[in-house]
């Protein structure tokens, strides 16, 4: 759970979920499939290497790329659990983003899903109060989905942060962050806060204009951002029980 993997976990799954959703707006602007792939396809590459180009720098400066590192392994790239969640949730949330809150405005299940994460995330109001120019499209249906995607995680996840912090624990004795154990944990909380502050009380939500929902930026910030928000969170909580003894 190094800060340099953390950066190239996030970077590939912003550039995937925003290229999928460049591709769903060709697509639906009318361009065929097979003009409208290869241009997203690059971008979406060329966007990801420059980020992993970025992070690969941030561990060759930090001593992580060692001998060992020319003898990784392929299953040494599988996702654990929690990663394979998080995948899973991302997909759903980008499913119903795209295939089923457009065609589902107005529902009882939907409105019933609204009302309880009105009420419960500040985000969610900023989201709807920011939208009062009468764009929604199933937008606020697919937000209220993707913070309750989010909490489940989070309660999900809590349960296994002991084992969380001691696979840190671990890979701490083999690669050390040179960050140092408490200030990566420090960083990732502050980084935390600042995320609650922008998506969790809404800040974030005011920046954008109503038609800017109607982008790639108001996508992700629907359809994401609760969801990284909450990766954050216990990656943060994670490290941060791993500074303490076992």
């Amino acid at each position: 759970m190094g800060i340099a993997r953390l950066l190239a976990k996030g970077w590939v799954v912003f550039c995937v979920f925003a290229g999928a959703h460049a591709l769903n707006l060709a697509l639906q602007g009318g361009q065929s499939a097979g003009v409208a792939f290869p241009s997203v396809l690059l971008p979406v590459l060329l966007f990801a290497a420059m980020g992993l180009l970025f992070v690969g720098g941030y561990g060759v400066s930090g001593g992580h790329v060692s001998p060992a590192f020319w003898r990784l392994k392929a299953r040494q790239f599988i996702p654990g659990f929690n990663e394979l969640v998080f995948i899973a949730f991302a997909l759903a949330s980008f499913i119903n983003q795209v295939f089923v809150a457009p065609h589902y405005v107005g529902g009882r299940p939907a409105e019933a899903l609204e009302a309880a994460v009105f009420y419960v995330v500040p985000g969610q109001r900023a989201l709807e109060e920011a939208m009062s120019c009468g764009l929604d499209g199933g937008r606020i249906f697919a937000s209220a989905f993707t913070w309750l995607l989010a909490f489940v995680y989070v309660a999900s996840s809590v349960s296994r942060l002991r084992l969380a912090a001691g696979i840190i624990r671990i890979e701490r004795t083999v690669g050390p962050e040179p960050l140092g154990a408490a200030i990566f944990a420090l960083v990732l909380g502050a980084f935390g806060i600042i995320a609650i502050q922008l998506f969790f009380i809404g800040t974030a939500y005011n920046w954008l204009s109503c038609v800017g929902f109607n982008d790639i930026a108001g996508a992700l910030v629907i359809g994401l951002a609760p969801l990284m928000l909450a990766y954050l969170v216990v990656a943060a909580l994670a490290s941060a029980l791993a500074i303490g003894p076992e």
